[in-house]
């Protein structure tokens, strides 16, 4: 929790406050055995009835006070603390959106997806048992003591003989519970994992017959969480028996050696009907102090996993430089290599430059590097070596919003949110109803108007939508801001040939200003690019138009005869 503090100290004086009240209610809560000692020993004996009136008016008062101020101090936390985790849940999230393609890789997004959701719970549950228990369990345990000793101190000291074997109890177990919470909560980021690939997938994993399959899948990793929650449930549950069978077998001796001091006058009857409320009250604040140190642990845990997000260090950090040249390509990659792991390149010395209007075209096999030069572009990643520059300035230097706003991008397994046809090709953006319909035009979705228009529902994932009007939406929306640059990675791949076609031309008509970057494997996407790029396994193996690359690059040829025949053009 200490890595956490910032966020909890502009609410200390708030907190400390809630602390100061919740001290008041447990002050007065330890009043009412005194209080009732002190009418049994000495207002009954001498028969003041006024003053046996007036004691149980004041107890009755020091009950009604402990009520209400307990009541405030437990709403006064769960405010402070729901406040605290608004702004940790809420920075999170806007550390997970700032990460680096790299840094979300390792992460996993279901990790983020617990981080965000139980590990700030967790958090905000330790921040409020902390509020209510933290101060009242240990002000209840230390002034049940204080009373005690000032009753009787032999009667005291059997209590104290005992709490140090509680408090070894409560250590092992907190030292031992905190590993296995923070094994638990990453077991979890598992469970999650796998519920998330199995929802996504339902109907590629229906359609294989795969059932079963991802049932048994689910069953292991969910067993495995079963078995440690079961681990740490039986580690936890030890203090709470233990610690009531010790305080307990303490009563026990109270009670006994009570008897005989009364028997012996060395103590009055009143003090042991007080010892027995104050050794109960000890015993609940004990329990208290133990449920805190198990929340303390989980709490614990999950602050830590949350800490280790918000610290991670700038990873694409804005270097300084100069501003956009004159008469520089628009788009320019120089001898750029790049590797995901650093074992073996994803890219090898990457070179070629494209003018403001001019179209790139991209082919090669899957796991040639087509979709990583995207990435690149986009500076998602950056190269191990060599620089990508937009209007001659290293992308580096130039502030991720900056860059971003510049492009329209469908990628390859792009998304559409519930709501409307309309909503999902603005997505958020300040754009007027004619941009969005003309966006629409362009990217040949005529399917709007049969579907309702622009306020036409859309269900999520755009399950009620084909595979081609999905991309026709997608590309809808990348076209709608106008961007500067266009990137369409395997965007037409639904799309029969004489859609993709019309398509084509209106981005050629339409977006003639734009650098567009098509990734296709239909070589009738691509022919008419002013630049074609052929990837084999991260190297260029053919540049050029598509007239060039017929003479010069025999995979290219082979593969332009078995799509169009004998090397004609077909579209």
């Amino acid at each position: 929790m200490a890595r956490l503090a910032r966020y909890i100290r502009p609410y200390w004086g708030y907190i400390l406050l809630t602390v100061f009240i919740k001290l008041l209610g447990a002050v007065m809560e330890l009043l009412i055995p005194y209080m009732m000692e002190n009418m049994l020993d000495v207002k009954v004996p001498a028969g003041d009835v006024r003053a046996i009136f007036l004691l149980g008016a004041a107890m009755l008062l020091a009950a009604g006070g402990c009520l209400g101020f307990n009541i405030l101090a437990n709403r006064m936390s769960a405010k402070s603390s729901g406040k605290i985790t608004l702004v940790l849940r809420h920075d999170l999230f806007h550390k997970l959106q700032s990460l680096s393609q790299r840094q979300m890789d390792t992460l996993t997004v279901s990790s983020a997806e617990s981080r965000l959701t139980s590990d700030t719970y967790n958090v905000n549950q330790l921040l409020a048992r902390v509020q209510r228990l933290g101060i009242r369990a240990p002000i209840l345990l230390l002034g049940g003591i204080g009373m005690m000793l000032s009753m009787d101190t032999v009667l005291a000291l059997v209590l104290l003989a005992l709490l140090p074997f509680i408090a070894v109890v409560v250590y092992f177990v907190t030292k031992a519970s905190v590993r296995l919470y923070a094994r638990q909560q990453g077991i979890l980021d598992d469970v999650v994992r796998t519920a998330q690939q199995n929802i996504t997938g339902i109907r590629v994993i229906k359609a294989l017959s795969k059932t079963e399959y991802e049932k048994g899948r689910f069953r292991q990793v969910n067993d495995e969480l079963s078995r440690v929650d079961t681990q740490s449930g039986i580690v936890t549950g030890i203090t709470n028996p233990v610690s009531t069978l010790i305080l307990n077998l303490g009563l026990t001796l109270v009670v006994v050696i009570g008897a005989f001091r009364v028997n012996a006058g060395a103590v009055r009857g009143g003090v042991i009907v007080a010892f027995l409320q104050y050794f109960t009250m000890i015993l609940n604040a004990m329990l208290g102090v133990t449920r805190i140190f198990i929340m303390w642990s989980k709490g614990e845990a999950s602050a830590g996993r949350v800490a280790d997000v918000l610290e991670l260090a700038e990873d694409l950090a804005v270097l300084p430089g100069e501003g956009p040249e004159e008469n520089a390509p628009h788009i320019e990659f120089r001898d750029v290599c790049f590797s995901y792991t650093g074992v073996g390149q994803n890219l090898e010395h990457l070179s070629f430059r494209l003018e403001r209007g001019q179209t790139l075209g991209i082919l090669g096999p899957t796991g040639s590097g087509k979709s990583t030069l995207v990435k690149l572009l986009l500076r998602m990643y950056d190269p191990q070596s060599g620089q990508v520059l937009l209007d001659g300035r290293d992308i580096r230097t130039i502030p991720p919003e900056q860059l971003r706003e510049k492009f329209g991008v469908v990628f390859q397994n792009d998304f559409l949110a519930e709501g409307d046809l309309g909503g999902n090709i603005r997505f958020f953006r300040d754009l007027p109803e004619e941009a969005l319909r003309k966006a629409a035009d362009c990217a040949q979705a005529d399917f709007l108007e049969e579907k309702g228009g622009l306020t036409a529902p859309v269900q999520v994932r755009g399950n009620n939508l084909s595979g081609g009007q999905k991309q026709r939406l997608l590309i809808a929306r990348a076209l709608a801001g106008r961007p500067e640059i266009l990137i369409l990675d395997d965007a037409s791949s639904a799309l029969d040939y004489g859609t993709d076609a019309r398509l084509r031309r209106a981005l050629r008509r339409e977006y003639r200003d734009t650098t567009t970057v098509l990734i296709a494997q239909r070589i009738s996407s691509l022919r008419h690019a002013d630049l074609i790029l052929v990837l084999s396994e991260g190297a260029v193996i053919g540049m050029g138009t598509h007239a060039e690359l017929l003479r010069s690059c025999e995979e290219y040829r082979t593969l332009a005869r078995i799509q169009m025949g004998d090397g004609r053009e077909a579209l």
